[in-house]
């Protein structure tokens, strides 16, 4: 998954000087019923709302609707083809800071996301970089889910 408006980084100065900038989205992506239904075996969350779609039909949601870690999940493919960083020997994800999921992902909906640099700061163990990311929902006005990705980047 490739975004249109890939953007590469070769120092941390640079990733420094984009820090509060919209670096843009990355590509739509289906959510579709085989991959709920994966999660749900991956995990053992097979909760009705997630993997029942008559039953969904008739529930608060209209239809199946993808598990938020599942959107979660998501993140470094969504998100992977909007920026890189050349340079480092290594990138590891360090975890996540705010992760909240404001509106469900319902089944056959497209999701994408977008990404702004929080925060890059240089430690004794590498470069922390905190990455908001926030996934939408094609032709939804609340988001599907924002988190804050850290990131460490070892030189």
């Amino acid at each position: 998954m490739t975004s249109t408006t890939q953007r590469t980084f070769t120092s941390v100065d640079e990733l420094k000087s984009a820090i509060g900038e919209d670096l843009g989205s990355g590509e739509w992506m289906e959510i579709d019923q085989e991959r709920v239904n994966a999660f749900a075996e991956a995990t053992g969350d097979h909760q009705w709302i997630h993997v029942d779609p008559e039953r969904a039909k008739d529930g608060p949601f209209g239809a199946t609707i993808a598990h938020g870690y599942l959107t979660l999940s998501l993140l470094p493919v969504l998100a992977g083809g909007i920026f890189t960083v050349e340079g480092p020997k290594l990138v590891i994800n360090y975890g996540a800071n705010k992760v909240r999921f404001p509106n469900p992902v319902k089944v056959g909906s497209r999701v994408r996301s977008n990404a702004v640099i929080t925060s890059v700061d240089e430690t004794p163990a590498g470069v922390n970089m905190v990455v908001k990311n926030t996934i939408e929902i094609e032709g939804v006005e609340k988001p599907a889910c924002v988190a804050e990705n850290v990131r460490v980047l070892v030189y």
